[in-house]
């Protein structure tokens, strides 16, 4: 009588194919049917309750452990019965161990060990579907959590730099117009000591910044030409005698003037100097 003695739940003969569906289809809490086979593994503990207590005790020892598992696995989800198959059986002893003790069978169970846990076969194609479309459902929550952690980081940062550079131009703002404003009442404060003092110094200082910015050329037009060309800002910046091409464009030639000679040329300024002293008064 000693030894360790083993009970199949849902099949029979050690193969797990010789299924015995009354005893391994069950129904689980979210109302799916699982097929699940179990082996049950135990010793003798007390001789005499097993031999007087209990005319087939292995049969105990299978409705025992067929009434736990039933148990167990009606308060579990598909899922949890598919993916944690062992941890789910494992609950079945105590419940197991308890039923044996109350009516003195003299049996310990040892181990209780999952064999094979599926859907039943003629759903086993649109159950897999089901946990593919599952699967692809959760990959894609992932990645679209992947991307929210991505955007929203970045979102955020550039609506901080925003924020800040906003704060920025706003204390730049106030204070360039407070600096306007303290340098205007100064302003007032002089114009009304000496009006046309201040408006002078005024006239000058507006178009000394502008004159600044801006590239200064003298034309002679009373010429009526743009002959005289003087660039003066290329010719300050300039140290030594200037190259021809440094004074700027000058007016195109005519085919005329072209041919002439260089004496021709050194004539019309001549001529253009008596006509500049005609015109004086």
């Amino acid at each position: 009588m000693a030894g360790v003695r083993t009970i199949e739940v849902g099949y029979r003969n050690n193969n797990v194919k010789l299924k015995v569906l009354k005893e391994s289809l069950m129904l689980t809490d979210d109302e799916n049917i699982v097929d699940i086979q179990m082996a049950v593994q135990y010793t003798i503990k007390d001789a005499k309750d097993f031999l007087f207590n209990n005319r087939q005790p292995e049969d105990a020892v299978l409705q025992a452990a067929e009434t736990a598992l039933r148990e167990v696995v009606g308060k579990s989800k598909m899922d949890q019965v598919l993916n944690q198959g062992q941890a789910v059986v494992a609950k079945t002893l105590p419940i197991m161990q308890e039923i044996l003790d109350r009516y003195k069978t003299g049996i310990l169970i040892s181990t209780v060990n999952v064999q094979n846990v599926q859907p039943p076969e003629q759903v086993q194609a649109a159950f897999y579907d089901a946990v593919k479309a599952n699967q692809d459902a959760e990959r894609l929550k992932n990645e679209g959590q992947s991307y929210f952690n991505d955007v929203v980081p970045k979102a955020s940062g550039v609506a901080s730099r925003l924020t800040l550079e906003a704060e920025g131009y706003k204390q730049r703002v106030i204070a360039n117009a407070e600096g306007d404003a303290a340098r205007f009442r100064q302003i007032a404060v002089e114009y009304n000591k000496a009006p046309q003092v201040t408006r002078e110094r005024m006239y000058l200082d507006t178009v000394q910044q502008m004159l600044a910015n801006t590239s200064k050329i003298l034309i002679d037009a009373r010429a009526g030409s743009n002959l005289i060309y003087l660039p003066l800002d290329k010719i300050m910046q300039m140290s030594g005698p200037a190259p021809a091409e440094a004074l700027g464009p000058t007016r195109a030639a005519s085919p005329a003037e072209a041919s002439a000679p260089a004496e021709g040329g050194a004539r019309s300024r001549d001529t253009l100097r008596g006509r500049e002293r005609g015109d004086r008064p």
